[in-house]
């Protein structure tokens, strides 16, 4: 068992034991990687403000999101392909989060299918929607979530097209993986990888390949999604999907204040200040550099939470810090899966919440709910240096 200290332990034993694509497929942005990568530097310009001769005893990381008492207000991320990054993956993130006590979120561009990760585990979970054209889908589609006892709707309202990833391109990224000659050199190296694939069924997008009578293989799967991603996607529309859904709503992938203000108005439950991990629109700002404006124009509204950048529990903090209610983690938790399966996203989530816990004690907090602007110091320009 390696010594694991960091996210960044964890990173690098994914690199080690992942085939490329799927590595590059998490560690990856669009176009320059511009904001993919501010997304983190810009958390590493803000500083804590250390307190000291503060009672630190009977300290508690517990908080609540959605009304759900967690750990941590940390949850875990939608992110496609999980279940490539080592096999089965969603349902091993999946008992990991509900054994350590916070929210999974399982991607509509999952490996394995909701009715595999209900069954395989019996922790709940929560499910995510892209913003698709074909409402026969959606609505099939969300009554099994809510058949296998979803307890929330993450709508993805960020991704209405590809934003292009070049790395995805230029390694040819299907699941599962063609065979070519480059692929084959580096599965020769991922062997641990190839054993666990080849003893589970699941390899191929489980929410749609059998669902879709158009999309029975991968050639077809890609172009059925590039097809039906709703470019004509509006707030009304964003209602609707509530509506169908008919339970709690997470809407994901907010930027601005104007669009935190129209999402509100929505009612849904919360917001995920996002831009998708950088995957999307690069050149937009990070998450975190827009937050403080998004929680001043909303209020209490609707919980605000905060996406794209979390590799840390000072991080986690920091957002806190800054108006978040609560945090989602996507590489963070991919890069643990990678690494060391279930094993690995139980070891991630311990890791991010003993640096939030000794964070918060040097900072002179023992309640989440206590954590504000005082505990942060930011550069002069830091909120207001873009115009």
């Amino acid at each position: 068992m390696p010594v694991i200290t960091s996210i960044a332990d964890l990173k690098r034993l994914h690199k080690r034991r992942t085939p490329k694509m799927f590595y590059d497929y998490a560690e990856s942005g669009s176009y320059t990687e511009q904001t993919f990568r501010e997304n983190t530097e810009d958390f590493a310009q803000i500083r804590l403000n250390q307190r000291v001769a503060v009672d630190m005893t009977g300290r508690s990381t517990k908080s609540t999101m959605l009304g759900q008492e967690v750990a941590m207000p940390v949850a875990l991320a939608p992110v496609g392909l999980t279940g490539m990054q080592r096999a089965d993956g969603e349902i091993k993130a999946n008992r990991a989060a509900g054994k350590f006590g916070v929210p999974f979120t399982l991607s509509t561009m999952s490996i394995c299918s909701i009715e595999d990760v209900a069954e395989n585990s019996d922790a709940p979970f929560w499910f995510q929607i892209y913003t698709l054209t074909d409402d026969d889908y959606n609505k099939k589609v969300l009554a099994r979530a809510k058949a296998a006892g979803c307890s929330a709707l993450v709508i993805t309202v960020d991704l209405q097209l590809l934003g292009q990833r070049h790395k995805d391109l230029k390694n040819g990224l299907t699941a599962p993986p063609k065979f070519t000659l480059p692929v084959l050199m580096d599965l020769a190296t991922k062997w641990r990888w190839g054993i666990e694939m080849l003893q589970t069924k699941r390899r191929f997008f489980g929410n749609i390949v059998g669902h879709v009578e158009s999309a029975a293989d991968p050639a077809s799967l890609s172009s059925w999604t590039a097809e039906k991603f709703d470019q004509s996607l509006n707030w009304d529309r964003i209602k609707q999907l509530m509506d169908m859904w008919g339970g709690k709503v997470i809407l994901k992938g907010i930027l601005t204040p104007e669009d935190a203000e129209m999402a509100a108005a929505t009612g849904a439950d919360a917001i995920v200040v996002s831009n998708h991990g950088g995957r999307q629109l690069d050149g937009a700002l990070s998450s975190i550099r827009v937050l403080p404006s998004i929680v001043s124009a909303v209020g209490d509204k609707t919980e605000v939470w905060l996406d794209s950048g979390i590799r840390s529990g000072q991080d986690v903090l920091k957002a806190l810090a800054l108006g978040a209610k609560g945090v989602m983690i996507g590489r963070a938790y991919v890069n643990g899966l990678g690494a060391m399966g279930e094993q690995g996203v139980t070891k991630a989530l311990e890791v991010i919440q003993k640096e939030l816990d000794t964070s918060m004690a040097l900072c002179g907090e023992r309640r989440i709910d206590a954590l504000g602007r005082h505990n942060v110091l930011l550069p002069k320009d830091f909120l207001d240096n873009y115009t």
